[in-house]
């Protein structure tokens, strides 16, 4: 599971600051994520991990720092006068087509089949033609288990099963990361395994993913690097044998008590 430290940069989060009203929910997080590795986001609730993830794909807006995918800036670019400047919709429609994101909810569409969920992206963001896409979403569902189901409508599938889905569709648009929030707490527990699996052959096979969540088991398994965040800040990362089995403040040694 180790990526090498000279992979280039993938994900690159400087100085983030966020706040909603006169809350600040984040205050000044940094990290970089390299090609290939597996980064979890543990924390508490109200701990601004969320927030932070939607902002790397532009889904919030931020008042300070900057944040790149592959090179490329993510919802605003600097003037030369050093003011920063909002990138129009077209601009953050494309940088939103390198990452991935799965969410709680699984937000598929319920008028469309398993099969027409995933070839949506490709077809009618990326033009590519309609065969093409059905192959790719056929080795897709194939990948998650769920190409004996292509014809279903989301209605007829369990959470699981649903949220197998979203992933396909994620990958479908060949992202440089895949971004999951929560992706298993709206599952009923014997759902969850399922979902796991898939992330961690994701994982296995080199995708580069950031994965908020609370399965600890899958952050000991399968992280490369642990970030543990509270209060909008980042309070500790490492590897997760080391942070996990030897925690040096007593923020996350609570977290991780609670969590056991």
């Amino acid at each position: 599971m180790t990526t090498s430290a000279g992979s280039p940069v993938i994900v690159s989060v400087n100085g983030l600051v966020k706040s909603f009203g006169a809350h600040r929910v984040l205050n000044g997080v940094s990290f970089d994520v390299r090609r290939g590795e597996v980064v979890v986001v543990l924390g508490p609730s109200g701990s601004g991990k969320s927030t932070m993830l939607r902002c790397v794909n532009f889904l919030e807006t931020f008042e300070e720092g900057a944040i790149t995918v592959d090179g490329v800036p993510v919802g605003y670019e600097s003037e030369a006068t050093g003011a920063r400047r909002m990138l129009g919709e077209k601009a953050v429609a494309k940088n939103r087509e390198h990452v991935g994101m799965v969410f709680q909810s699984f937000n598929l569409f319920p008028h469309r089949t398993v099969l027409q969920n995933v070839m949506m992206g490709p077809v009618s963001v990326q033009g590519q033609d309609k065969a093409a896409a059905r192959k790719l979403a056929l080795e897709l569902l194939g990948k998650v288990g769920m190409d004996d189901k292509a014809d279903r409508y989301p209605a007829r599938l369990s959470g699981g099963q649903q949220q197998r889905v979203a992933i396909a569709r994620a990958l479908a648009m060949r992202p440089a990361v895949m971004l999951f929030d929560e992706a298993t707490s709206a599952l009923d527990p014997e759902l969850v395994g399922e979902v796991l699996r898939v992330m961690r052959e994701l994982a296995t096979e080199g995708m580069t993913m950031i994965v908020v969540t609370h399965e600890m088991g899958f952050a000991r398994e399968v992280a490369d690097r642990v970030i543990f965040m509270d209060g909008g800040v980042i309070v500790e990362q490492g590897p997760p044998a080391e942070i996990m089995a030897n925690p040096q403040t007593e923020r996350f040694r609570g977290f991780l008590g609670r969590h056991h």
